[in-house]
């Protein structure tokens, strides 16, 4: 089992930044990925951004050059720097942990709002 917890989320103006935080405990087996995901009222869920433990990154093109994603492994910790918000990015933010596809666990999200 993995348990997730994010936080950072919060309301901002569009153009400001942001940074979640996805901190994981449990039973941590290598390889792994760990991303962010986000759900906007009425939208399908959809992916972010990924990292897995050796630090590969992939990211949606509507947020490239703006998000980061960042993996610290000695805390289990996995952040999101959010710059240049905008109005869409709005949604929940949901951490999500997979490692097989029965090893997958996801936190309960954190509320992103950013105002025009």
């Amino acid at each position: 089992q993995v348990q997730l917890v994010e936080s950072g989320g919060g309301l901002v103006q569009a153009g400001e930044s942001l940074r979640l935080s996805c901190k994981f405990s449990g039973t941590i087996f290598s390889p792994n990925t760990v991303g962010w995901y986000r759900q906007a009222p009425g939208k399908q869920c959809e992916p972010v951004a990924t990292i897995n433990n050796s630090g590969f990154t992939n990211y949606t093109n509507s947020v490239k050059g703006r998000f980061t994603i960042a993996r610290a492994n000695a805390e289990n910790t996995v952040y999101l720097q959010m710059n240049s918000l905008k109005p869409e990015d709005t949604a929940v933010y949901y951490c999500n942990f997979h490692r097989t596809i029965i090893s997958d666990y996801w936190g309960k999200g954190t509320l992103v709002t950013v105002s025009s």
